[in-house]
């Protein structure tokens, strides 16, 4: 634990300008972003006193080895940049919501060239608009409901494609409950209209529709056309079920989201009502660790940044009226940058009397239900894990906690494709963004002892140097070059890259490092050869405070380094389930990377490697001489016949050939579909 004193900034270093601040653990790692209106000011109350800080900030002072700034020009850009940064480093002492369930979405693929109507969960996608959110059977019988009135497309890529190739529409198609783009019943430009009035509809302009229907049902009961009249009524009588499915809560002219917020010492609930056309169209809830010292305006200020910059690309999610239970801190910047993402204005308030005043009423008992069956479910989950945690500790007499692990696990087939995975726990919690895959050649894809020792060296050589490429302890950031890439030798990336964020004021900002976080533990799927070997790759790297167990899957024993016999935990040890499911999991990371490896070698050819020889050229090859083989007997000058083939690529191919061949090295191409070897 560090004294804060010891990375203390002058005073006169820090300025009085708005800007936003980071705290940095020993490996670098944020731990902490916030904004000030007054860097000085804010930077020097963390210091003066650290023995009279609240109990949360005390921690974070002391588990902080480093403090940087960055000056910004005003308090919404400070008010920006603090969320970027939030967003990109997932600080272990910030306010962070996440959702108490994973709800499901109506969503429409307006960015296809046919929309597509469907139900998803998680990350959104660019070019899609989501509706919602819904409880499971609600949004299934909503969706079957409209597509009687807006026939959208709702199959996945691989049935259009088969309906497109034989000029058969999809069962969908022939009760009417898709317009059929796909066979040419419609044109796109008329089934993107359709997609066009699905969203119209959802948005809450049900009246438009109903009213045109009942027109249309009008005219051809006039002309004595009752079936259609019939169908019409039918559609109107879908329309209404659907629309009057949510209770009127508000005006029929209301757009608002309502959130309100239950909390105790420890966590805060909180929940908000979608309302659309004064109908509660959805609702959604998110649970907080209070790790940070935030008031209520702080958490309210922190849930508008989250909920609606993730929604940045779907402007139209963002109603007229916010309504909250207290009025946020940084009220006018919020209300300047919900109005700059809407490209309208946005009012920010509380409701203080009447209907929305008792939605709200609605809204916080939801809240204060969700955080009682959060704390409930999260109780035995908590226990169990820390129970596991500390079993292993004292069963392996280990001096320190275990707050990280790391599993290798090593997979090939008889010595070929040889692959590694690293799976990662952190507080006994899967953590899939550090998962890492490697290739293995050469040497060390001998046996399995040289193939772990190769894949220790590899991810701690990278860990001493991503380590040796941390940011300055304090002051202004610099403008660096940046740490190494962890992506070479090798090693291929579990999770999404670590670029500066778009639209960052501080362009200059160092990437964090891929590789600089130690565990405090290292699992390999093995026994004792295997951990003699990942033990000795970390002793010839001079890494002597991370510990390394292997866990031999015959009798689930757990092997320490240079000992004879092995570590016997009971059968129903948390600790032994615990590492168990890190073994399990490291196996199938590995055996999926294997797989794909596999996969891909079966299909190469001894073509792939020809500089200027793409696939349409080769297959022109292919085509015209029938087999490799004829292609390897022929001349540069007879492969010229070939369409697309001129000296130059002719003298290439024949030349490749001739080293390939020379080699040994040539590999036949196999038809993946009928096993079929292409080349004889």
């Amino acid at each position: 634990m560090a004294d804060p004193a010891s990375y203390r900034p002058q005073t006169g270093e820090i300025p009085t300008t708005p800007g936003v601040y980071r705290f940095r653990d020993p490996h670098g790692r944020v731990i902490y972003v916030g904004k000030a209106k007054n860097l000085r000011s804010r930077l020097n109350s963390y210091f003066a006193n650290p023995a009279g800080l609240l109990p949360k900030t005390h921690a974070m002072v002391h588990a902080a080895s480093s403090v940087e700034w960055t000056v910004v020009g005003s308090e919404l850009e400070s008010l920006q940049l603090e969320y970027t940064w939030i967003k990109e480093f997932s600080p272990r002492f910030n306010v962070v919501f996440r959702d108490d369930k994973t709800y499901p979405y109506l969503a429409v693929t307006m960015g296809e060239k046919l929309p597509r109507v469907q139900v998803l969960r998680g990350e959104r996608r660019k070019g899609t608009r989501y509706f919602g959110p819904y409880t499971a059977g609600a949004i299934r019988e909503t969706m079957d409901t409209l597509l009687r009135v807006f026939p959208v497309r709702s199959c996945s890529a691989g049935v259009l494609k088969r309906a497109q190739a034989s000029g058969r529409p999809c069962l969908l198609g022939y009760i009417d409950k898709c317009s059929a783009p796909c066979v040419g019943r419609v044109t796109p430009e008329e089934h993107r209209a359709l997609a066009e009035d699905f969203c119209s509809f959802m948005g809450g302009e049900a009246g438009k529709f109903i009213r045109r229907l009942e027109k249309e049902m009008a005219a051809a009961v006039a002309e004595l056309d009752y079936e259609q009249a019939a169908r019409l009524r039918d559609d109107i009588a879908a329309l209404r079920k659907v629309f009057e499915r949510n209770a009127v809560v508000l005006s029929e002219d209301t757009d608002a989201d309502v959130f309100a917020l239950h909390d105790d010492d420890l966590e805060a609930s909180v929940q908000v009502f979608h309302v659309r056309g004064g109908r509660v169209r959805g609702q959604r809830g998110w649970v907080v660790e209070k790790v940070e010292d935030a008031t209520t305006p702080e958490l309210i200020e922190h849930l508008l940044l989250q909920v609606y910059g993730e929604d940045s690309e779907n402007q139209g999610r963002i109603p007229r009226e916010v309504l909250v239970p207290e009025t946020p801190s940084n009220h006018h910047e919020l209300v300047e940058w919900l109005g700059g993402l809407r490209g309208a204005k946005v009012d920010i308030r509380v409701p203080q009397r009447g209907d929305k005043a008792a939605l709200m009423s609605t809204v916080r008992e939801n809240a204060e239900q969700a955080l009682k069956l959060h704390k409930v479910r999260r109780a035995g989950d908590i226990t169990v894990r820390s129970q596991a945690l500390q079993e292993l500790q004292e069963a392996l007499e280990l001096p320190v906690p275990l707050l990280r692990i790391e599993c290798f696990d090593i997979s090939h087939v008889q010595g070929t494709n040889v692959v590694a995975s690293m799976v990662v726990v952190e507080d006994g919690l899967p953590k899939k963004s550090d998962y890492r895959k490697f290739s293995i050649a050469g040497a060390a894809a001998t046996d399995d002892t040289a193939a772990m020792h190769d894949v220790l060296t590899r991810r701690f050589r990278h860990y001493l140097q991503d380590k040796s490429a941390q940011p300055p302890t304090s002051g202004e950031v610099p403008n660096p070059a940046g740490p190494p890439s962890s992506s070479a030798d090798g090693v291929t990336e579990g999770g999404a890259g670590d670029g500066t964020p778009e639209g960052s004021a501080d362009a200059a900002v160092p990437t964090k490092a891929k590789f600089a976080y130690p565990p405090n533990l290292v699992v390999v799927d093995g026994g004792q050869p295997q951990v003699n070997a990942a033990a000795r790759a970390l002793s010839e790297l001079g890494i002597d405070d991370v510990y390394v167990v292997g866990l031999a899957k015959r009798l689930e024993e757990v092997w320490l380094p240079d000992s004879d016999f092995p570590v016997i935990l009971p059968r129903t040890s948390q600790g032994l389930y615990l590492l168990q499911r890190i073994r399990d999991e490291a196996h199938r990371f590995a055996i999926t990377f294997h797989r794909q490896k596999r996969g891909k070698a079966m299909t190469v050819s001894a073509l792939d490697g020809v500089p200027g020889l793409g696939e349409a050229k080769r297959k022109a090859l292919v085509a015209h001489f029938g087999s490799l083989k004829k292609i390897k007997a022929a001349t540069a000058s007879e492969l010229t016949a070939a369409k697309g083939i001129g000296p130059a690529l002719a003298e290439a191919v024949v030349s490749h050939l001739a080293v390939a061949g020379a080699s040994g090295e040539a590999a036949p191409a196999v038809n993946m579909t009928t096993g079929e070897i292409l080349e004889y």
